[in-house]
């Protein structure tokens, strides 16, 4: 059965930016999911990725940080990306209950999560859908100094071709960070968690993250209150 989606409208600092929420019966936490740097939220893979996560007893909501809403290309600086991070995470609260209120989020998105938690906004934790630990072609400028101050668990689910990630460098950041972080790697999968000689839509292929971060939830989240 597929669970009803709501749009919403979420204001960040006198300007709104579009959400989706989905609320399926007896969910047991809510996932909040931000978009990468070159996709919105309605992006398929995050669509599969938080319908199959309904499936699975997780409530979410998606939403497009500002310069997305305003049909621009170049992404927002971290205090206007964190702005709308702590906005969304108001705006799932309040629909959430008691729930424990996650943060998760595909590149971009996830860092930009993880930079909000660090700078005091309340998670039960952070799922990270490909973190782009440095830029392509350039481990030499990591993007990690605020990690090794959260001790909300973290879930990274990488692929083991991304070039964003070179597997000894993101295991040895995990590994500094200590037992919050969690790294499950995809095999043969990109950035896009695209796996060559695959032919799986990108629906598909968000959708086939779902099961992992479910799992990883029951067993590691905490009720978290959320404030402004």
């Amino acid at each position: 059965m597929i669970t009803p989606e709501s749009p919403i409208t979420i204001d960040v600092g006198g300007a709104t930016v579009s959400g989706v929420f989905a609320d399926p019966d007896r969910a047991f936490a809510t996932l909040v999911v931000a978009h990468g740097a070159g996709a919105g939220m309605d992006h398929p893979f995050l669509q599969g990725f938080t319908r199959a996560l309904n499936a699975l007893g997780v409530a979410t909501l998606r939403f497009n940080f500002p310069y997305r809403e305003a049909g621009k290309k170049f992404p927002d600086r971290p205090p206007a990306a964190i702005a709308a991070w702590r906005a969304a995470m108001d705006a799932a609260a309040s629909r959430s209950g008691s729930r424990p209120l996650w943060a998760a989020g595909k590149s971009f998105g996830g860092r930009m999560a993880s930079m909000a938690v660090a700078e005091g906004m309340p998670a039960a934790g952070l799922v990270y859908l490909g973190y782009p630990l440095h830029p392509p072609g350039k481990p030499e400028k990591l993007r990690d100094e605020h990690l090794y101050g959260l001790s909300e668990p973290m879930l990274f689910l990488q692929g083991t071709r991304d070039t964003f990630a070179t597997p000894e460098l993101l295991e040895a950041v995990t590994a500094r960070i200590g037992p919050a972080a969690t790294v499950e790697w995809c095999e043969g999968g990109d950035h896009s968690f695209a796996v060559a000689g695959a032919k799986r839509t990108a629906e598909d292929t968000g959708a086939s993250l779902a099961a992992s971060v479910a799992a990883f939830m029951r067993t590691q989240g905490k009720t978290v209150a959320t404030t402004s």
